[in-house]
Order: C-alpha cells, then sequence, then structure tokens
C-alpha cells in the first residue's frame, strides 16, 4: 500500500469533533464552527448569516452541517447564499467535516458550517 502526505495548504482541516465541540488545526472550539482559507471562528447558527454571506467570490461551495442528523437549513438562507453566487451543500456534521477535508486536501475554494453533534 502506498501513502501519501495529505498537505492543507491554505485552511487548517477539520482534526476531531465530538459532543458539543471541533478541533480545527489543533485548536477546539466548543459549539458551533466556520472554517475557510479565511480562518476559524465560532459561529451563532443559522441566524449569523453575515459571515456566510462574507464567503461570495472566495469560495464555490459551502458545506453546511447541521448536527448529528441531516435537517434543512432556512430556506431564506438558503435563497441568499445561492443570489451570492455560493453552493450550498447540506449534511450531517459528521459527513461535511470529513467532505470538508477531502476537497480542502485537492485545493478546492471551499468553506464549512457547522453545528456540534
Amino acid at each position: 500500500m502506498r501513502l501519501n502526505e495529505v498537505v492543507f495548504s491554505d485552511a487548517q482541516p477539520v482534526d476531531g469533533y465530538g459532543q458539543g465541540f471541533f478541533r480545527v488545526g489543533g485548536t477546539v472550539y466548543n459549539g458551533a464552527v466556520i472554517t475557510s482559507a479565511a480562518g476559524t471562528r465560532i459561529w451563532d447558527g443559522f441566524q449569523d448569516k453575515e459571515p456566510l454571506l462574507g464567503f461570495a467570490g472566495n469560495i464555490d461551495v459551502l458545506f453546511v452541517g447541521t448536527g448529528s442528523e441531516i435537517a434543512h437549513i432556512p430556506a431564506e438562507l438558503r435563497h441568499e447564499l445561492e443570489a451570492a453566487g455560493i453552493g450550498v451543500e447540506i449534511m450531517n456534521s459528521p459527513a461535511a467535516c470529513r467532505t470538508y477535508n477531502v476537497l480542502l486536501s485537492e485545493g478546492r475554494r471551499i468553506a464549512l458550517a457547522v453545528l456540534p453533534i
């Protein structure tokens, strides 16, 4: 078996997650988190849409983790993100973290907004 080192050039990967926390680039964040090439910060959830809309022009896809189960995000938020040219992919938070890491390692223009499990 051949192993290849994964290099994350622009942003830090999600190293781990658990009940109520995410570890991004070795730093633990309690609660919901937003991460991208621009950095990582605590997120106040779906009503905190300004940082998400701020990704316009800088990312192609925003992965939204809705906690332990997949759920719809508010329709108004989804419409605003799509109108700003941001693709939105909804999944449960563990799947969103894994998908984010894979595409991040490929150098894609992506961001992640996740609610804790």
